[in-house]
C-alpha cells in the first residue's frame, strides 16, 4: 500500500521544466505586447513583434532611448532581452530593455507553469518588479 502512495506522488509531481520551455511568443501585460524568446547560442533573447503601439504604427522608433544615436532605431523586431545563464530551471543573469523609459534592466526568466513565465526585472536588488507573460498559440 505505501508503495503504491508512493508511486501516485511520484506520478502527480509536475515535470521539470525544459530549458528550452521558455522558447515561443509571449503576450506581455503592458500594451498587449508580443515578445518571441529564441535560443541564442547557450543563451536566449528576446525581440518585440507587435504591441498596441506597432499595430498603430508600424514605424514607432525607440524615441526614449538614452542613447540619442539609437532613439530612430524601429521597436519592431528589436531585441529587448539577452544575455542570460540557464541556472536549474531558470534564465539568470541577463538584461532587458525597457523601450517605455529608453532604460535596461537586470533580469531573469522563470516558468511558473507551461503557458506562463514570470520576467523579473530590476533597476539594483531588491528594487524589482516581476510581470507574468502568457504564451501565445
Amino acid at each position: 500500500m505505501l508503495a503504491l502512495l508512493i508511486g501516485l506522488a511520484v506520478a502527480a509531481a509536475p515535470a521539470p521544466q525544459s530549458t528550452d520551455a521558455v522558447v515561443g511568443r509571449w503576450k506581455t501585460p503592458v500594451k498587449n505586447g508580443i515578445v518571441e524568446i529564441q535560443r541564442c547560442g547557450a543563451s536566449i533573447c528576446g525581440r518585440v513583434i507587435s504591441s498596441d503601439g506597432l499595430r498603430a504604427n508600424p514605424n514607432l522608433a525607440d524615441v526614449n532611448n538614452s542613447d540619442k544615436a539609437l532613439r530612430n532605431r524601429k521597436i519592431q523586431n528589436l531585441q529587448i532581452l539577452a544575455g542570460f545563464n540557464q541556472q536549474g530551471g531558470g534564465w539568470y543573469g541577463g538584461k532587458i530593455y525597457n523601450a517605455e523609459d529608453g532604460k535596461t534592466y537586470s533580469a531573469e526568466v522563470t516558468m511558473s507553469g507551461p503557458n506562463q513565465l514570470n520576467l523579473r526585472g530590476c533597476v539594483f536588488k531588491p528594487f524589482c518588479r516581476t510581470q507574468t507573460w502568457t504564451r501565445v498559440r
